[in-house]
């Protein structure tokens, strides 16, 4: 059986409706149904000068027969008519009906894993409603502690903190928040990638990792500490590392993954590597979610100029994350 993903059509004037369409003549390995407007895909392939035919699903009825060659779409009715690159608060309702109607269908075990397309967070909170993002969205319904991982070729890196301002990034990090979020990145990338004894390098959060001390506490009360007790746990874990040479070839050469204490401490470098191709992972829930690395890109919305390469990856890593959940663990490469 090929796992069956349910892929969210993200903001309505944005990329995703575009994305979407164009997976219709993508060979994919696996179904994926689009939850998102049929109108809206229509309108979205005539701009492009695709043609496109739409197969509406009712995922409620249980068996599923996808179509080949057509867009398989679990219709969500749009709040009111969108045009490419205007953005409209009254679609907000609209953006959040898809990512609630995606998320129950994988609770419900009508889909296998969900991945979405990328929604504009300011527009949602412009009318109204209080939200942060897809990550803590998700986690409001399922349930779970979600821990944000990006992944590219050859590079991984997970996040102590993740979007909130650097002034409150050091009262952010304690031991308990810490060790929470490594053992959550250890248990995922032994289940859902089938990593047996994963390699994690921890950064400091300072420069020079603090440098004993001089220039700065937070690796000596902190973060040493946390290492340590997971060490003696059985947890194969390096660090506090200096982030500036962790970095590098020779120190990544063997390793799984990287938890980072903040965004732009680990984001910048494996965007560098990977920028395109990389993939947004939420680790942590009952659930699997994978997501494109970039925005809405307002300005290519209604053209045929936007990159499907993160959407292809993302769609591939969720597919090998569903497949790793129901093996067995494997041995690291080393």
């Amino acid at each position: 059986m090929i796992p069956h993903l349910a892929l969210t059509s993200g903001e309505p004037a944005g990329i995703g409706p575009d994305l979407c369409v164009r997976l219709a003549k993508t060979e994919l390995p696996c179904a994926v149904t689009v939850v998102g407007d049929p109108q809206l895909m229509e309108d979205r392939a005539k701009q492009l000068g695709l043609s496109l035919n739409i197969h509406t699903i009712d995922i409620e009825q249980g068996a599923i027969q996808h179509r080949r060659d057509h867009l398989n779409v679990w219709p969500v009715e749009l709040s009111s008519p969108s045009v490419p690159g205007h953005l409209n608060s009254q679609n907000s309702d609209y953006v959040l009906r898809t990512i609630t109607q995606a998320t129950e269908s994988c609770i419900a075990g009508w889909t296998q894993a969900i991945v979405t397309a990328p929604i504009h967070k300011g527009i949602i909170n412009d009318a109204g409603i209080p939200f942060t993002g897809h990550t803590e969205y998700i986690a409001d319904i399922t349930g779970g502690e979600p821990v944000m991982l990006l992944a590219a070729p050859g590079l991984r890196v997970a996040l102590a903190t993740t979007h909130i301002p650097l002034a409150k990034v050091s009262v952010s990090i304690t031991q308990e928040s810490l060790s929470q979020k490594l053992r959550i990145l250890h248990q995922d990338l032994s289940l859902r990638f089938g990593l047996k004894n994963p390699r994690i390098l921890v950064t400091g959060l300072n420069p020079h990792a603090g440098e004993g001390g001089h220039l700065g506490t937070e690796e000596q009360l902190i973060i040493d500490p946390c290492i340590k007790r997971l060490q003696s746990e059985g947890m194969n874990l390096i660090g506090p590392l200096p982030a500036d040479t962790l970095f590098t070839p020779r120190v990544l050469e063997h390793a799984d993954a990287v938890m980072a204490m903040y965004h732009d401490q680990g984001l910048p470098v494996l965007k560098y590597v990977g920028f395109g191709q990389a993939v947004n992972i939420t680790l942590g829930l009952p659930i699997i979610r994978t997501s494109v690395d970039h925005g809405t890109a307002l300005e290519l919305a209604g053209t045929l100029n936007a990159d499907m390469g993160s959407l292809e990856a993302a769609i591939k890593t969720a597919v090998e994350m569903c497949l790793h959940s129901s093996e067995p663990s494997t041995p690291r490469n080393t």
